[in-house]
């Protein structure tokens, strides 16, 4: 009968990041395994230490910035879009102009704070405001992005967080109509060759919300979706020109990046340091 690591043995290695061919590990006796367990967890403590020093003697940002500094550094320098920076908390009505009403299931992931305030499950509402407001001012085209915390109770698997990142850009009335697909699979493009990711696919799908988007996927994973209107969302928040717009998960993109099979690695917490454990 063969022998294989522990509930607990597999759970350290786990917090530690091995990789899924020494947790599938299988031995012919239990001091076979534990000698191999031993081995093993000194080998991916010295990593996880390593990764911490090299991040506060060199890189000094984790992986979580720096995916989002790129993509803020390309919007701004290349792209010619603006950085706003608008409130966690939102309205009942605003998501309610989402069409998340009381009957629609993603009510029941919000974080309330009350019946009338949460804390915002995605960036879209703020922007709606933002873009109309400049546009009055502006009288041109807008190009604004946000990066920040979001907030819903997600299952707790490995690519879910209740509080994660969201990068999301949009550009108003810059964009013809029936040129918008278009536009949006060229910023996709240039996003993920400011990031180096080359082995991902543009996919086209049908929204509930949005009639049309196109999600960029790195196999099973969507690392973003972008939208565009006009649609019949727009006339409530006083849209009435063609827009794009790409919303982006920072920690699936860190998480990709960093060759993590955990989400947790790379959000916002108090165990991990830039995908490395702490408790080491």
């Amino acid at each position: 009968m063969t022998e294989t690591l522990t509930v607990t043995q597999k759970h350290r290695l786990t917090e530690l990041n091995a990789s899924q061919e020494d947790l599938d590990m299988t031995f012919e006796n239990t001091g076979q395994r534990d000698a191999f367990y031993k081995e093993k967890e000194k080998f991916y403590v010295k990593i996880n230490r390593d990764k911490i020093l090299d991040c506060i003697h060199r890189k000094h940002k984790p992986l979580l910035i720096e995916v989002q500094n790129k993509l803020a550094q390309w919007l701004c320098e290349e792209e010619g879009f603006t950085q706003v920076a608008t409130p966690l908390m939102i309205t009942e009505s605003m998501l309610s102009k989402m069409t998340i009403t009381k009957e629609h299931p993603l009510t029941n992931q919000v974080f309330w704070l009350d019946q009338k305030r949460c804390l915002r499950p995605m960036l879209a509402p703020n922007l709606y405001e933002m873009m109309r407001d400049i546009q009055k001012v502006a009288k041109e085209p807008v190009r604004i992005f946000e990066v920040g915390s979001c907030f819903r109770k997600e299952s707790q698997g490995a690519q879910h967080l209740n509080e994660f990142t969201m990068l999301n850009f949009v550009e108003l009335a810059g964009v013809k109509e029936g040129e918008q697909m278009d536009r949006l699979k060229d910023l996709a493009i240039r996003a993920m060759k400011t990031l180096g990711i080359e082995d991902y696919e543009l996919v086209i799908e049908k929204s509930e919300v949005y009639g049309e988007t196109l999600d960029i996927m790195v196999g099973d994973v969507e690392l973003a979706s972008g939208a565009y209107g006009p649609h019949f969302l727009d006339s409530k928040w006083g849209i009435f020109d063609t827009w794009v717009g790409i919303g982006f998960g920072i920690e699936r993109i860190a998480m990709l990046m960093g060759n993590y099979q955990n989400i947790k690695r790379v959000g916002r917490g108090l165990a991990y340091l830039d995908g490395a454990r702490l408790n080491v």
